[in-house]
Parts: structure tokens; sequence; C-alpha cells
């Protein structure tokens, strides 16, 4: 019997949503497609777009307009956040140093990374067995008077909920800049900045429906940033370049979307989630489902098999016609274990036998059902497999 392909992988990606693309089409057409910076009929059909998604993407946060800095994606904003707060610390004569917690997405470590080869410092804070920030730790580096705190708000690849309003009071009580990547929080858990002691706030469109390309950096004041990409006056000089119209169309109508969803669309993907986890622990019960008992938000599971090869576990997976990942997308090919769990803790073989099962807007209660069907099959022959190699 052939079965239809299931994906179960949007914390990578997510499809295009019908709403979405309906929306950004006139900006791809003859209708809109004028530059957003000319004076024309055509530039200002343009600009009337920009300002529209301005409006809903700042309305879905709780913020105001003139605070979204549309991006490529979340890299981009991420990186405009950590680089660009270290920048402007230097360039009012404070330490360029940042802080951000080991399990951070690798666009905020990276960029972490090259504040340090600037000249500047990074501090890298240590998570629990959960995938938590350790708040001494937090406490410990604020004592130093870094540029910027990093710490995201609901890690892409254990699902784990940060105490972000928690740590947000600490830096603001510290006078530190705090940023949360919320790409894999928002319209997943509830993210408003009302109340919300943060600066510094990320989403990625294709994360929620939209494109990929477009992400957006809410920035609550234009001081706490330096520009990282430099040209023109656009976006108050922050973000320069020519912005892209149909992108930022889409971003907003997803955001639109995701917001007025979220508390519909967390009760459905817990109750999968849930699902899915009581299956595959009972098809293999010595699985370890990770950041379990912890805060986690509701559309990722993340389980580590003993004795399996992730990588292998995927293959197979995809030849049955399920799509998951090993952690995240952005370390396909990585020969190292993710080092979200091995910040963990999670012993390194274990770690390697790990795979990541995302839902989404799409995700239904018969693709958890088949993928709990065809998982037993796929453990079963890759520990054989590894007996046979040897690594068993």
């Amino acid at each position: 019997m052939k079965h239809d392909p299931v994906y179960l992988d949007h914390a990578a990606t997510t499809p295009v949503r019908p709403e979405v693309l309906e929306a950004m089409l006139p900006y791809l057409r003859a209708d809109a497609f004028g530059n957003p910076s000319s004076p024309h009929r055509w530039g200002r059909a343009a600009r009337a777009g920009i300002e529209q998604a301005k409006r809903q993407v700042a309305a879905a946060l709780g913020a105001e307009p003139n605070q979204v800095v549309f991006t490529s994606g979340g890299t981009e904003a991420d990186n405009l956040a950590v680089v660009g707060a270290a920048l402007a610390a230097r360039h009012a004569g404070r330490r360029m140093a940042v802080a951000v917690s080991a399990a951070e997405h690798k666009a905020v470590l990276a960029a972490a990374h090259h504040v340090a080869a600037l000249g500047g410092e990074e501090r890298i804070l240590p998570v629990d067995g959960h995938g938590v920030l350790e708040l001494d730790a937090l406490d410990e580096a604020l004592a130093a008077r870094p540029a910027c705190v990093s710490v995201m708000w609901v890690n892409n690849e254990v699902g784990t909920l940060q105490p972000v309003d928690r740590i947000a009071d600490r830096c603001r009580e510290a006078g530190v800049i705090f940023h949360t990547d919320a790409v894999q929080a928002f319209g997943k858990v509830p993210v408003a900045v009302a109340g919300f002691g943060g600066t510094l706030l990320t989403v990625s469109g294709h994360k929620i429906g939209a494109p990929k390309g477009v992400g957006a950096l809410l920035v609550r004041d234009r001081k706490a940033v330096e520009a990282i990409i430099h040209g023109g006056g656009q976006q108050f000089g922050i973000r320069p370049g020519t912005e892209n119209v149909a992108g930022a169309v889409a971003l907003g109508a997803a955001c639109e979307l995701a917001a007025q969803e979220q508390p519909a669309t967390a009760a459905r993907l817990g109750a999968l989630r849930d699902d899915l986890a009581a299956r595959l622990r009972a098809a293999v019960p010595d699985i370890v489902i990770n950041a379990e008992g912890g805060p986690r938000a509701p559309h990722v599971l993340s389980v580590s098999v003993p004795g399996a090869d992730g990588e292998a576990m995927l293959m197979h997976l995809d030849l049955a016609g399920v799509a998951a990942s090993g952690g995240s997308a952005c370390s396909t090919g990585a020969v190292e274990p993710s080092h979200v769990l091995v910040a963990m803790g999670v012993p390194r073989e274990l770690a390697l036998g790990t795979l990541r099962f995302s839902l989404g807007h799409e995700s239904t209660e018969a693709d958890v059902a088949r993928a709990a069907e065809v998982f037993p099959a796929v453990v079963e022959k890759v520990r054989k497999l590894a007996g046979l190699l040897g690594r068993a």
C-alpha cells in the first residue's frame, strides 16, 4: 500500500501558506513592482506594501511599526543584533563584549565569535540538563557589563522554552541590552513585547508560512545597534538597501496569521507531539526524549536512540516517506554531535543517535501515526547494521 509522504521537519522550514502567497503576488507583478524609495506611483505602491507589512508585524508582536527592521532572514537579524550591539558599544566608548547561551543557534554563536575576532569579547553561558540557561552564570556575566546578552526564546533543536522575561528583567536592571531569537517561538508560544524588558527580537518568515529570505529584527532602541551592512538610508540606516517588498508583505501576512492562530496552534501541536512521543516510546521503550520534564514549546520532539546512528535513521525514514531532522538543519553534514546536546550533557554516542521531529500548520494525526508506524522497523534495521559493523 502506497502512503502519502509525511513532513515532520517544520522547524527547518515550512511551506508557503496560500494566504501569504496571495498577499505577496501583486508585488511581484506589474501592480506594485516599483522601488519603495521612488516618489512616483509605482514606488508609492511598493512603499504602501512595506508600511502595511510593518504594521502587521508590529501588531503581531505588540510593538510599534517604526521598531520593525526587515532583513534577509533570521541569520542576518541575529548578526545585526549581536554584532550591531557590540559595534554600538564600541562607538560609545564601552566594552565590545557579548554573552550568549551555549545552546544558541549557530547564527548567534558565530556572531559572538565574530565579535571576538573584531577585538571584543565573547562569553558562553552554560545551560542545565533541560537546556535552560543557568541564571547564576547570567548574573555573573552581567556584573561585567557586556554590550549585549542573547538567549533564544525557544531552542530550535530540542524545543526548550527559556525564561526570557526573567532574563530580560535581569538585563534591564543591569543596564545591558537583551536580544532574543524568537524564530522558533513566534506562533507556537505567546510572544509579545508588552511588558518584555528586551530591546531586540528576531523573527523569520520561512518558519511561519512565508518564503525563505525574509525576516525582521525588532529594534526598540535605535541606539542599541550599529549597521553591519552599509549603503543608503533605508530603514533608518540600520539595515540599508532596497527592501524586499514582496518578502516583507509575505512576512506581514504570515505574522498576522501566526499571532491570530497561536493559542489553537499550541494546543493542537502539543497534543500531536505528546501523542508521537508516547507512540515512539511504546514502539522503542529505551528511547530518550531530550529536555523532557523541562519547559518546552509544543512543536518540537527531540529523541535519542541508543545504539543507532542518527544519519542512518534519517536516511531510512526518508526511504519510508517520512521527513525529519538530525537536529538543526543548519548543521547537516556535521560529524560532531549537536552543540546543543553537548551543552545539555547528553553523552556523545547518544547525541549522535538523535532525531528531531517538528510539527506545523499542515501536520495531522495521520502524519504522527505513520511516523510511529515506520519508526520501530527503522531503528531495528539501523541497530542491526551497527551490530554487523561492530559499532553497537
